[in-house]
C-alpha cells in the first residue's frame, strides 16, 4: 500500500504540469493581461438622405442628381431645411426694377439774400434834423421818407440855380452869341450839381416855380424791407458819403445747406429743397439751389450749398435754423433692399435663393443707396430672389460665414 501511496503521490505533480502546459499552447493570450480590440478601418457609405446643412462644391453632386436638379451651384452654396429656415426667420425679396429717390438730410441757416441788402448814404454834408424810420427792424415801404438832413451847401447851391435862371433870362436878349449861351451854361452847371445830390426833377421845378429854397434835404428809402442798421440818430452830423442806414427786402431769403462731399456729386443747380422748422411743426417750405460755393471746409468735409426761399410773409427768419430735405429722382433702377447686402470691406455680398432650400453667395456691384435700398449695377437679374436676412442667416450657419467672408462669393 504504501508503494501505491508514493507512486500516486508522484504522478499527480506530473499530470498537473502537463495539463497546465497543454492550455497555454491551445490559448496563445493565456498569461496574458487582457487587451483593447484592435480599432477597425470604417469604409464610408453613401446616404441617399441629403443632411440638414449640406456645403455644395460648384458641380451637381449625386444627391442632386437624383432629385433632377440640373443647374449646378456655386462654391460656398448650402442647403437649409424649411424647419431650419423658419428658425431662423430667413426673409426673401424679388430682385426688381423701381423708381429710385435718393434723400439727402442735413441742416442750414436762413440767412438775407444780399442781393436784396441796399444802403442808404448822403452825398452832402450836414446835420440830420428829422428821423423818421427812428428804430431798427421797422418796415418801410420803397419811397418812403427816411429822415432830413440840414446842409449849407444844398442852401447855397439852390441859391445859385435860382441865379442863374434869372441871369439867363436877362442874358438870352444879348445880341453876342457867348453871353446869351453863358446863362445856359451856368443853370446846366448848377442843375446837375443838384442833381448829383440826388434831388429830384419834380424837386427842382417846384424851386424853379416858387422860388421856395429847401433847407433840409430828405432821404427816401430806395426800396422796400426792414431796417437792419441805423447808424444816426436827429442831430448827427454826417459826411458825404457816409452810410446811414442798411435796409433788407425779405421778400426772398437764402438757405445755406452744408452737403457733406460725398454726397455733393448729386446736387445740382434749380435742385428742389424742402426745409422744416421747429418754429412751423410739420409745415414745409419750398425752394431750389441756386449756387455750389467752390470750395469744403477742411474740418467738416462739407461744402455750402445756397438755396433760395420765396418768403412773401416774412415768416422765415434770418438766422433760423432749419432741417433739409433734397430729394433726387434716380430714374427706374434695378435694386435689392439694403438688408440683402452683406458689406465685407472690399466686397458686397447678397444671398441668392436657387428654389428646394439651396441658397448661393453672390457678389454684386452696387450703386446709389436711396431710401432703404441699393442700386444694382451688376451681379443679379430682375425677378432673381436674394434673402433680406442675409446677416442673421450667415451669424447662424458658420460654413456659409466661411463662404462669404473668405471670397467665396459667386460672380455672374
Amino acid at each position: 500500500m504504501k508503494r501505491y501511496f508514493w507512486l500516486l503521490l508522484f504522478i499527480i505533480p506530473l499530470l498537473a504540469v502537463g495539463w497546465l502546459a497543454f492550455g497555454q499552447a491551445a490559448d496563445p493570450h493565456a498569461g496574458h493581461a487582457p487587451q483593447a480590440p484592435a480599432p477597425q478601418k470604417m469604409t464610408p457609405q453613401k446616404d441617399n438622405a441629403p443632411s440638414e446643412f449640406d456645403e455644395l462644391k460648384g458641380m451637381d453632386v449625386e444627391g442632386l442628381q437624383k432629385e433632377g436638379k440640373q443647374q449646378s451651384l456655386a462654391p460656398g452654396s448650402v442647403k437649409i431645411s424649411p424647419e431650419r429656415q423658419q428658425l431662423i426667420g430667413v426673409r426673401l425679396a424679388k430682385v426688381e426694377k423701381r423708381p429710385l429717390e435718393k434723400v439727402i438730410r442735413t441742416v442750414g441757416r436762413i440767412e438775407y439774400d444780399e442781393k436784396r441788402v441796399g444802403t442808404v448814404s448822403t452825398k452832402i454834408a450836414g446835420w440830420v434834423e428829422e428821423l423818421m424810420a427812428d428804430f431798427t427792424g421797422r418796415y418801410v415801404a420803397k419811397g418812403q421818407p427816411l429822415l432830413t438832413i440840414y446842409s449849407p451847401d444844398l442852401v447855397s447851391t439852390q441859391e445859385e440855380y435860382l441865379l442863374a435862371l434869372r441871369a439867363r433870362q436877362s442874358w438870352e436878349k444879348s445880341p453876342f452869341h457867348e453871353i446869351s449861351s453863358g446863362g445856359d451854361l451856368l443853370v446846366d452847371s448848377t442843375r446837375r450839381r443838384l442833381r448829383f445830390w440826388d434831388i429830384s426833377e419834380a424837386q427842382i421845378g417846384q424851386l424853379e416855380k416858387s422860388g421856395a429854397i429847401q433847407k433840409a434835404l430828405t432821404l427816401h428809402s430806395p426800396m422796400s424791407g426792414i431796417i437792419l442798421e441805423k447808424m444816426v440818430n436827429r442831430g448827427t452830423y454826417v459826411d458825404p458819403g457816409a452810410t446811414l442806414f442798411r435796409i433788407a427786402d425779405l421778400s426772398v431769403v437764402w438757405l445755406i445747406a452744408d452737403i457733406y462731399e460725398y454726397e455733393l456729386s448729386a446736387i445740382r443747380l434749380d435742385q428742389h429743397a424742402e426745409i422744416t422748422l421747429d418754429s412751423f411743426g410739420g409745415e414745409s417750405f419750398r425752394g431750389k439751389a441756386v449756387y455750389i460755393y467752390p470750395t469744403l471746409d477742411p474740418r467738416t468735409r462739407t461744402a455750402r450749398v445756397r438755396f433760395e426761399f420765396p418768403n412773401p410773409k416774412g415768416r422765415l427768419k434770418p438766422e433760423m435754423f432749419a432741417n433739409v430735405q433734397i430729394k433726387i429722382d434716380l430714374g427706374i433702377r434695378t435694386a435689392v433692399p439694403t438688408s440683402a447686402v452683406i458689406e465685407t470691406g472690399s466686397r458686397k455680398v447678397v444671398l441668392v435663393s436657387k428654389g428646394e432650400g439651396y441658397f448661393e453667395p453672390r457678389d454684386i456691384a452696387t450703386g446709389a443707396r436711396a431710401e432703404g435700398y441699393y442700386e444694382v449695377i451688376e451681379g443679379l437679374r430682375p425677378d432673381e430672389t436674394v434673402v433680406t436676412s442675409a446677416n442673421f442667416l450667415i451669424d447662424s450657419e458658420s460654413k456659409l460665414k466661411e463662404a462669404v467672408g473668405g471670397g467665396g462669393g459667386h460672380q455672374h
